[in-house]
């Protein structure tokens, strides 16, 4: 009882939006599950599902580990893996199946299996982990592999009893995040990673967690992995793991995924001092909050660090829609972030949410102008998705029927009742892109004017696709207001 075989339950080819950006990141939770496990004398393996055709593509693997725990444990830092896609929920269930078939234990951690652990169980898990599960992990098959049977005792365990789905004590969160071990880089084969990256970004990027948790109370966010704890690696850990990485694999970026970089204060000013003193300065990206980067001294370090792009949750240019959902900033925290990130060299991106229950025409008119006024480097658009253990959820779970999650990251279905039609959120997402692309464009076209002698052929090929976007804006324009009468 020695032998696990790990895999997770992403398939970035059921997810044609993903697939067809091709920027995919290696799954960095099963990573650290696989780590902790063998520090602790398992034999281990990664079935890694990220590129595959389909579950089935286990079986092999299966057949060749022979492992005596099959364990799907979903890389809890990705947004991605967050949103529970059925097609994903799905296809766990079959990979479960097919390892029960050939007498596994079967073990699942996920976010959807922490909301949904019944249905999990009664298609073929023995065993859910709620929450932070690398520590249950550790305990459960510490106990089965000793021959005991009773898991009673073991917090942050779900499984069946006299057919009956029963849920232990919810097990504390790590507190120590520097006694982890380092993710088991090693498992997994990078290369296919380094192909997508170089084909469609023309660099490599890998991912790291400096923290885990978020403390803040945006009322639309689930957090059914390390809830509203917050708790950091220290500088030094981080630098440990940085510099192994640089030694081993020849990155070129990192994503540093943490729902909020470099909240305990002064961590980010040591951490840019210790990427100075160890010559390990990096291109990065980061998640963080409009109120945390209006102080220049962090955004300044940041940027000091290797920073180049920061993903803040602006969500909304309404004040009355930022404060329906507990957000806890203003649209002038974002424009004072923004501007500052803009003075130190970083290039600040927007995460845009339409259709909070109480939007109106206004409310979404605000949030255009916020976008065209601070033009952000990227945006990403998506629609208030109600996810179990939310308040957002509680409001408006009466008005979902059958379909409670997507199918893919891009569907952009609007599951409850609102003040427009599903259809013009789906519009309105197509208008606000063009409208965006305009901006820019336009934007380029100023700066030429204003100085054509520092014209190159990129930002004269920028200001010039002002022809394509004004007319292609002005057409989706004219289909959002017909959807609008609709």
């Amino acid at each position: 009882m020695n032998t696990i075989l790990f895999s997770h339950s992403y398939f970035l080819r059921f997810d044609p939006k993903q697939w067809s950006i091709g920027q995919p990141y290696a799954p960095l939770g099963t990573l650290y599950a696989a780590a902790l496990m063998r520090e602790n004398g398992y034999n281990v393996s990664l079935f890694d599902t990220m590129f595959v055709a389909g579950p089935s593509e286990v079986e092999p693997a299966l057949d060749q580990a022979n492992p005596d725990f099959f364990v799907i444990y979903d890389d809890g830092f990705n947004y991605l893996t967050k949103m529970c896609l059925t097609n994903m929920r799905e296809a766990a269930f079959s990979m479960c199946k097919m390892a029960k078939a050939r007498g596994c234990t079967v073990i699942v951690s996920s976010s959807d299996s922490t909301d949904r652990y019944e249905e999990y169980l009664k298609e073929g898990a023995d065993f859910v982990l709620i929450g932070e599960a690398e520590q249950t992990l550790l305990e459960l098959v510490d106990h089965i592999r000793a021959g005991e049977s009773n898991t009673d005792l073991i917090p942050g365990l779900a499984y069946m009893k006299d057919g009956l789905a029963l849920k232990t004590r919810p097990r504390p969160v790590l507190k120590d995040l520097d006694s982890l071990p380092l993710p088991a880089w090693d498992l997994v084969d990078l290369e296919p990673y380094r192909d997508s990256w170089l084909k469609n970004a023309g660099y490599f990027s890998i991912n790291m967690g400096t923290t885990r948790g978020c403390p803040f109370k945006c009322n639309w966010c689930a957090k059914p992995i390390y809830g509203n704890r917050y708790n950091s690696r220290s500088p030094q850990n981080v630098i440990k793991e940085l510099k192994l990485l640089k030694e081993r694999y020849p990155i070129d970026h990192i994503w540093f995924c943490d729902d909020i970089f470099g909240l305990k204060p002064g961590w980010v000013l040591e951490f840019a001092q210790l990427v100075q003193q160890e010559n390990l300065r990096t291109r990065f990206k980061i998640q963080s909050r409009a109120d945390l980067l209006v102080d220049e001294e962090l955004v300044n370090a940041l940027a000091a660090a290797g920073c180049e792009n920061v993903w803040i949750g602006a969500e909304s240019g309404s004040q009355k829609i930022l404060d329906a959902m507990d957000k806890g900033t203003t649209v002038g925290q974002i424009h004072i972030a923004t501007k500052a990130m803009k003075k130190a060299g970083i290039k600040p991106s927007f995460f845009i949410q339409f259709g909070y229950p109480g939007e109106d025409k206004t409310d979404i008119a605000k949030t255009i102008k916020m976008i065209n006024e601070l033009l952000p480097f990227e945006i990403g658009i998506s629609v208030s998705y109600p996810l179990p253990g939310t308040v957002f959820y509680d409001r408006v779970k009466a008005d979902l029927k059958k379909k409670t999650n997507w199918t893919d990251s891009d569907e952009m279905a609007l599951m409850f009742n609102n003040t427009f039609a599903p259809t013009y959120y789906k519009q309105l997402h197509r208008y606000v892109h063009q409208n965006y692309h305009m901006h820019l464009a336009k934007n380029s076209l100023l700066k030429l004017i204003k100085n054509p002698l520092g014209a190159n052929a990129q930002s004269l090929k920028k200001a010039l696709s002002v022809i394509y976007y004004s007319p292609a804006t002005y057409i989706e324009r004219l289909r959002l207001n017909q959807l609008e009468k609709a």
